[in-house]
């Protein structure tokens, strides 16, 4: 513990915002150029009999840079990249689903004015925490069900995006390769199969942003509900096999087969106050009886499915006196309808604003009240503290 409090002075005494956003106009074609900046220390309370510490760590979490334009209000496209992961990846590390290296590179045309058409890599339309940006967010990390290794949070493809009524309403659909942040190594499986993924919101009594920390101290009750799928048939032809790291540590990002997700999540706003709720579940129709995702069990006891997903609980409030961000997240997860039991975790978090989302001291506990037989951990809880820079 006296590591971490040491570790926050540190950062503390380092801790200085500066706005650095870099402007570019000819008139018609706007260019702007930000990034971000964020490293923490991490210390994990191991189980009995667990001896690696390597954990124990300093980490540079971002080092990212962001330039987006626009041209006449009719194109629109961004790129963005981390190059803490790039980093990471170069140097044999896997590629974290919740932060990739390569995070943007897209074009939005947007001249037709009713429809918005984006193409190109970058996050698709499904779950509001996940569509949330990370620094907008008192925690180090998302939730497990929706940080990327159950379904994608990126991919490459087209995304097709409709607001109504003053953007009360808002309709996704796209489709994707199926691949996720690994749609980044160039080709598809061997199916040669898409993603279909699809999203619709209505928020009230005004539109929505994608934020879910009440800093504005919002006068009115604001909410918002979406509903959100995607399926994939990804069923490889004989002796084929997925490329690697595609199927993520639990097995099921791709399956060889049929896989839906459908969900929805709810969101509410009010004078600092805000709470939001999202539940997911997977169903997956593995071809082959011996697919590990039936657990070794029959056809007649699987029924040529099986089940997965969860539910995540989260409430805030802004303290704008102390310009302090307090959170406590629940979650609960299953990985599989097959085997009996799930896992349940908490998550509180504290952030203090030094100048807004631009710089803030964030710290996130975390705490395993419960775990699957199908999924032991080494450790039972986790301390996470760190300094975030956004150059806006």
């Amino acid at each position: 513990m006296k590591r971490i409090v040491y570790s926050a002075i540190t950062m503390l005494l380092l801790g200085t915002a500066a706005q650095a956003q870099l402007i570019i106009t000819n008139g018609e074609h706007v260019m702007e150029i930000s990034g971000s900046a964020s490293t923490y220390y991490n210390q994990r309370i191991l189980k009995e009999g667990e001896y690696d510490h390597s954990k124990d760590r300093f980490k540079l979490r971002d080092a990212q840079i962001n330039i987006e334009g626009r041209i006449k209000n009719i194109w629109e496209y961004k790129l963005q990249a981390d190059f803490a992961d790039i980093s990471a990846n170069t140097a044999g590390g896997e590629i974290d689903p919740e932060n990739p290296g390569l995070m943007d590179a897209n074009v939005t045309y947007k001249g037709l004015g009713f429809l918005d058409i984006k193409a190109g890599y970058g996050k698709v339309p499904y779950s509001l925490s996940s569509m949330v940006p990370f620094t907008f967010s008192p925690y180090w990390q998302r939730a497990e069900l929706t940080r990327g290794s159950f379904f994608s949070r990126r991919d490459a493809g087209v995304t097709l995006h409709s607001a109504l009524w003053r953007q009360r309403i808002n309709l996704y659909a796209g489709i994707y390769s199926g691949l996720g942040e690994m749609a980044l190594i160039g080709d598809n499986d061997p199916s040669g199969n898409p993603e279909f993924i699809g999203r619709a919101e209505f928020s009230y009594p005004a539109r929505y942003r994608y934020r879910l920390i009440d800093d504005r101290h919002t006068p009115v009750p604001m909410f918002m509900i979406g509903l959100n799928g995607r399926y994939m048939n990804k069923r490889l032809p004989d002796g084929e096999v997925f490329p690697d790291n595609t199927q993520s540590e639990y097995g099921m990002k791709v399956v060889d087969g049929k896989k839906y997700v459908y969900g929805f999540d709810a969101s509410f706003m009010y004078q600092g106050f805000s709470a939001q709720f999202e539940m997911h579940q997977i169903k997956g129709q593995p071809v082959k009886a011996s697919d590990p995702l039936y657990q070794g069990l029959s056809p007649a006891q699987t029924r040529g499915y099986f089940l997965a997903g969860g539910y995540i609980a989260e409430v805030n409030y802004h303290i704008a006196a102390i310009n302090t961000i307090v959170s406590a997240r629940y979650e609960e997860l299953d990985l599989s309808d097959l085997v009996k039991g799930n896992s349940q975790r908490f998550s509180p978090a504290i952030a203090y604003q030094v100048k807004g989302f631009d710089a803030m001291v964030k710290f996130q506990y975390f705490n395993i009240l419960k775990e699957e037989t199908i999924d032991p951990l080494k450790w039972k809880e986790q301390y996470r503290l760190g300094i975030q820079f956004n150059f806006n």
